[in-house]
């Protein structure tokens, strides 16, 4: 029995052994070269230069670029506020005050200034009191942002709604007249 169980150890080994060198393989070295004769496309974006300090602008440039087609473009923006400061400086050095304000009151974060401190912007040559009616007869000329004035006008048309006969109160005259007629009965509502 003993003899039985060291055979079969034995075999066990020996099948073992036999796997394990069996399932190792044996090594084989490939080396291959690949070679790239065409360099990637690539777009470039053109240069766009504002030198001129002189000049309102910016350059922009930018590009993208795939597998098959590569597209680049360059623009140039205008910054209006330094445009306005520079004729503002322009109008005042040629004398001309008022014009050089109502340059720079053509932004609505000067009107706003303006207004608030009492100065407000020229109208039409008016300064001063006339000018704050000339800009009050007119709004629609006000410049498309003022905060100032959207108050103003939020203002004056809450003013308008507590002033006379609300609408609430000529739906409700208008009900109770209703009724009235439905009824049959003539009532005059002053």
């Amino acid at each position: 029995m003993v003899r039985n169980k060291i055979l079969i150890s034995l075999l066990v080994t020996i099948i073992t052994i036999a796997i394990f060198k069996s399932a190792t393989a044996e090594t084989n070295t490939v080396s291959s070269t690949v070679v790239t004769n065409n360099t990637p496309p690539t777009a470039n974006s053109p240069s766009v230069v504002v030198n001129n300090s002189d000049v309102c602008k910016t350059a922009v440039a930018g590009a993208i670029q795939t597998q098959i087609l590569g597209i680049s473009s360059g623009v140039t923006v205008t910054d209006e506020n330094c445009e306005r400061i520079k004729l503002s400086r322009s109008l005042y050095s040629y004398g001309m005050k008022v014009a050089a304000v109502s340059a720079l009151c053509a932004d609505p974060r000067v009107w706003d200034a303006m207004y608030m401190a009492g100065t407000y912007c020229p109208y039409m040559g008016a300064i001063g009191e006339e000018a704050k009616e000339g800009w009050e007869a007119n709004p629609d000329l006000v410049p498309e942002g003022s905060v100032v004035f959207a108050k103003i006008e939020q203002d004056i048309q809450e003013q308008k709604k507590t002033e006379g006969v609300s609408d609430g109160a000529k739906l409700a005259k208008f009900i109770i007249a209703a009724m009235v007629m439905h009824s049959g009965i003539v009532t005059f509502f002053p």
